[in-house]
Order: structure tokens, then sequence, then C-alpha cells
């Protein structure tokens, strides 16, 4: 009598229980968020948020585009590179990009500065350190010029394309999958744009580390007192407003500006640099070697928010384009409410103006002492 309800309930048993794998493989074979990474990656400072991206399990790096910005985009390459080498992801591609903004040069900026007054830093061209700062990175010579690495130099070559168009392949490639995240000067992006019009278009959405709204100038540091008499100034913008320009103008479904405003409360302290580099993952190691810290934590604000949206504590829709005219406010940050612009194409724009710092430092450290994840 027993017999057919046994059969019936192992039948039923087995097959929820093959439903069930059949449900939990699915699940771990979601496709990962894809994602193209540009930025001026000079020293640990800047290629720090690049391994926070790395290191997710849930996002695929499709490559990492490099221009000039902080560093000379040789330098900056060689960096990647080296920093790919000994993580061992090498298999990420690396494409060099632009080494001159558009219009703006270091000649020109050197005759802004003597009509408007000293710019408090200029990236790759910052020969003179002012005197406040204690935190710097001397490291100026010709663009031309890669000095020995103090990791190493790398073995790996760059792909043998150049950035903007790696960037539109890879869009065409994916169409309406690809997030590009932009953190250093936006060269690359706006020659992409010009190479193809539906460049823009065909990428998912766009995230970039730019701009400034209304940073708190409560907080006087050597990092944030140029605030007080240039709010609206920020680096990413200034080096090629241009491209700035270029690049917000083109038509993306989506950008999410993570300004100044959204950092100022940030920094990489020693101690939280120590935690996070005391596990034993190659990120890890990484950071104990070639970390940086006493910055903000501009750039990995906008790696993590991206991964993370939830640590996003207040956000504003807004307007937003770039000055380009040469006068005393050559690349600030222009804003409206939405709708409320000149209407010469400047877009609408998610602004993330404040993020949860005990929750994004916790990220911080998970992600550095995480696994690295199969490519």
């Amino acid at each position: 009598m027993h017999r057919p309800f046994l059969h019936s309930f192992t039948y039923r048993s087995a097959t929820l229980g093959l439903a069930a794998l059949l449900l939990a493989a699915g699940a771990t074979a979601a496709p990962r968020r894809k994602v193209i990474i540009d930025q001026d990656a000079f020293g640990g400072l800047n290629l720090q948020p690049i391994l926070l991206l790395i290191q997710s399990p849930e996002v695929e790096v499709v490559g990492i585009t490099v221009e000039s910005g902080d560093g000379w985009q040789k330098e900056n390459v060689a960096q990647t590179l080296r920093m790919l080498e000994l993580i061992g992801r090498t298999d990420i591609p690396v494409a060099a990009g632009a080494t001159y903004p558009l219009v703006n040069s270091e000649e020109e900026t050197a005759r802004w500065e003597t009509l408007y007054g000293k710019l408090p830093y200029k990236g790759a061209w910052m020969r003179v350190w002012p005197d406040y700062n204690t935190v710097n990175r001397p490291h100026y010579h010709p663009a031309d010029e890669v000095p020995p690495l103090k990791e190493g130099n790398p073995t790996t070559l760059p792909v043998p394309e150049v950035a903007a168009e790696f960037l539109v392949r890879k869009v065409r490639d994916f169409p309406g999958q690809i997030s590009i995240i932009g953190m250093g000067p936006f060269t690359n992006l706006a020659l992409a744009a010009k190479i193809d019009e539906r460049f823009a278009a065909g990428a998912k959405e766009l995230w970039i580390m730019a701009g400034c709204f209304n940073p708190n100038t409560a907080k006087v540091d050597e990092f944030s007192m140029q605030f007080i008499h240039s709010p609206r100034g920020e680096f990413n913008d200034r080096w090629d407003p241009e491209a700035a320009r270029i690049m917000l103008h083109a038509p993306w479904k989506k950008i999410t500006v993570v300004p100044t405003d959204a950092t100022v409360d940030t920094k990489l302290t020693p101690a939280l640099a120590r935690e996070a580099s005391g596990g034993d993952s190659p990120a890890a190691r990484y950071l104990a070697r070639c970390g940086q810290t006493g910055f903000p934590m501009w750039d990995e604000t906008t790696a993590e928010a991206w991964l993370d949206p939830s640590l996003i504590r207040h956000s504003d829709r807004l307007a937003m384009d770039v000055v380009i005219d040469h006068g005393p406010t050559y690349g600030d940050t222009l804003s409206w409410p939405t709708g409320g612009g000149p209407g010469l194409g400047e877009p609408s724009v998610t602004v993330v103006r404040a993020v949860d710092v005990p929750r994004l430092e916790r990220l911080f450290v998970r992600l550095i002492q995480s696994p690295m994840p199969k490519p």
C-alpha cells in the first residue's frame, strides 16, 4: 500500500530537488555587470578604485582606458599594467588614450594663472606645490618620460588600439550592456563620442567623478580650502573643459555625477589602509605595497557608489554643463534646476551630494580583502 506513495513522494522530491538545483545554478550564472573604467591611473591613489571594481564578483571589467591627468598617459598606462601583473589579472585589456587635452595646455594654463591667479592643483603640470600641502605627489617630468616604477616596470603591453576606438568597439559588441565609469579627465570619452555618434547612446549608462556644486566649506583642510574661493572648480573638468562639455552633451541614456561635494568628508587614513591590507588577497598585498593614504576617497567613492547605490544618502536632479570660455571661470561647473538651463544641450543628470561614509569604508575593506574573482 505504501509503495505507490513512496514512489510518488520520491519522484516529486527528486523533481523539486532538481528544480532547486537548476534555480540555484541559474542564480549563480547571472551575468555580471559589464564596465569599462576610464581613468588617469596615476599611482596607488588612482589605481585603488580600479582594484575595487576588479574585486567585485558581480562585475566584469571589459577594459581600462587611460589618459593623462594626475600623471602623464604613458606613465599611467605603465602603472596600470604593472598593477594588473601584481594581482594576476593581465587578462583585462588596457588601452592607451589621450596624452594632451583637446584645447587646453600647460602653456595656456600658465598664461591663465598670470591673469587670474594660481590654480591649487594642475595634475601632471604641477611643478611647485603650495606651502600648505603636507600630502602631495611630486612627479613633474615630460610627457614621454616614464620614470622607473618602485613596484617594478611592467612586462605586458597595452592593446594595439587607441582608447577611443576601444571604447567604441566594445560598446558596439555589447549594446546597452556596458556601464562607463569615468574617474579622470574626459578626453577619451569625448573622442569616442566624436568618432561614433552612436557610442554614448549604445552604452548602458555613464558614471563620472566630476564637478563641484556646493561642497562643505565648513571643513577646511589642504584639499578643501580651495573651494572657499573657487566653489565650482574641479580638476577632472578643468584639465580638459572642452572634452567635459562634449562628453556631457553626448546622448547618454543616464548620467550619474559624483562631485567633490560627496567626497569632502572621506579620507583613506593609514589605519583604514592597514585594516584593508591585512588580508592575504592579491589586492590586499598590492595595497600594502603600493597604496597611497592621506587623500580623500574621490574615485573610490565613485566606484563604490556604482557598485552599491544604497551608499548614496542624498542626490539631486540637475541640468549640468562646463564653462569653456577661457576666462576666469574656465572649466567651472554650471548647473540649473532640470529644464531651467539655456537649452543648449546641457543634460539632466543625477548628482550625488552625500554618501554613507562608515559603510563606504566597510565596503572598501571587504572588497580589498575578498579573494580575486575568476576572469
